[in-house]
């Protein structure tokens, strides 16, 4: 049973209504988790990497076994249409194991240079806390890497989405995941997630969410020097080149801005196009964006689901009147929420041309489905928008000329840029620049976070 007494309800995005209600951790039940993680660390610290493989392999073959129930409960807890929580976010969690395995088959742990033997060992307990946007991937960029180096864990999920994780507590334990190298709190920021990261017996703290926390976060882990691998808030520029395909690049650029209904924090939201392509590029925008279903998670039609609660809701409602009155021209919906509907927290597919780059809208991460057009004068200027920013997240460059894009990709102040839209790699690094963020999550540079570089000098005589 939990030590703390407090409840949460969560609530069904799609109908306002409750749909389940969870038990709240609190600081006392977060040193029992940590407690366990300890004493279970020198022992699976001591396995060999064909252990760890065996384990993964097994938490691999758990997930599948559960794969439409972790798609239900993403679809009802935070509103994701239910075919996109199937083709994506419950995909997810696959191609992420198997990226952990494949990359825990090819690593070497030790090697020389020179006279020195060089040797990688786990930090130790690592404490994980996830947002509730991408639930599961969450979970899992930071668990398997963090399993495949020998940690033990605390993972700690948003309150908003504690479903899908408790289902997945339940398959490390189907997977025969020993006692102690798992551990999961369900609780808030303020109180679990606060105490994570201070706690002197964790020695990495790895956080997904917006800046203004992951701040917090950091501030609470300084006092022990713990590592702090940081994932953040990004407003990523899309670069459409002179040379596109105009209507191609834009309506492929809207819908990635719009997946997961705008809340994602690497997506495309700033689209910057030559000046004489604005009104062109508007009206594809425009066309696209009313071809959206919006509607319930539960219905396989709907390909824009609600936002995840009422704060979000209301929060990007401002971010579309302030942009209206800044005198940013609304090419596609609007205010209000989302016909029919007068339940759920259905924003309207929303576009904006001729936005400036001092504009809110424009500066500041919306995480609704909402996309900015911006006008540039020349590959320089466009590159001087898209780095004028305190975020470094990603970014996107679309253009027929190769050597061109090649050489603007080059120059954006970013973690991953996305060239003419190509297929997710999960071996690539996922991480940011500036406010986005620290460390590195996905494939060789996500094991990499939690490990400790040791140099035995003498060790070849």
């Amino acid at each position: 049973m939990p030590h703390g007494t407090e409840t949460f309800t969560v609530i069904n995005p799609s109908t306002e209504k409750a749909c389940a209600a969870i038990a709240m951790g609190d600081a006392t039940d977060v040193d029992r988790a940590v407690d366990a993680a300890k004493r279970a660390l020198p022992e699976f610290m001591a396995t060999s990497k064909s252990q760890r493989l065996d384990l993964l392999r097994s938490i691999l073959a758990a997930y599948r076994n559960h794969y439409e129930e972790f798609a239900q409960l993403m679809s009802l807890e935070m509103g994701t249409p239910i075919t996109f929580a199937r083709e994506a976010q419950a995909m997810r969690g696959v191609a992420h194991l198997t990226e952990a395995i494949s990359v825990l088959e090819a690593f070497d742990f030790e090697w020389s240079e020179g006279t020195t033997r060089m040797r990688l060992e786990p930090i130790g307990v690592c404490g994980l806390i996830t947002p509730w946007n991408w639930p599961v991937n969450q979970i899992v960029v930071k668990l398997a890497p963090a399993i495949a180096a020998g940690c033990t864990t605390v993972l700690k999920p948003s309150e908003y989405s504690p479903l899908s994780s408790m289902l997945f507590a339940r398959i490390m334990d189907e997977a025969g995941t020993p006692a102690g190298v798992f551990n999961l709190i369900l609780g808030d920021g303020q109180s679990t997630g606060a105490r994570l990261a201070e706690h002197p017996d964790v020695a990495m703290v790895s956080f997904t969410g917006s800046t203004s926390a992951g701040i917090e976060v950091a501030r609470c882990a300084a006092p022990t020097v713990k590592r702090v691998a940081q994932e953040l808030g990004g407003k990523s520029a899309n670069i459409l080149l002179a040379d596109v395909d105009l209507e191609q690049a834009v309506t492929k650029g809207l819908a990635a801005c719009f997946t997961n209904a705008g809340q994602s924090c690497s997506i495309p939201t700033r689209m910057l196009v030559p000046r004489a392509l604005m009104a062109r590029a508007a009206d594809i925008a425009a066309q696209a964006a009313s071809e959206y279903i919006v509607g319930p998670a539960d219905d396989p039609k709907s390909n824009l689901g609600p936002v995840v609660n009422e704060r979000q809701f209301e929060s990007i409602q401002a971010f579309i009147s302030g942009a209206i009155a800044e005198g940013a021209i609304l090419v596609a919906g609007g205010s209000g929420r989302a016909a029919p509907y007068d339940k759920g927290y259905y924003v309207r597919p929303t576009v904006f041309s001729d936005v400036t780059p001092e504009m809110r809208v424009a500066r500041e991460e919306i995480f609704g489905p909402v996309l900015v057009i911006i006008a540039y004068d020349s590959i320089d200027h466009a590159v001087e928008i898209a780095n004028g920013t305190k975020y470094g997240l990603a970014g996107y460059v679309q253009g027929k000329d190769l050597g061109r894009v090649h050489d603007v990709a080059r120059r954006l102040q970013a973690g991953t840029i996305h060239l003419n839209y190509p297929p997710a790699d999960f071996s690539a690094a996922f991480g940011g620049y500036k406010q986005s963020g620290n460390g590195r999550e996905w494939g060789k540079a996500g094991l990499m976070e939690y490990l400790e570089l040791k140099s035995m000098v003498g060790f070849h005589h």
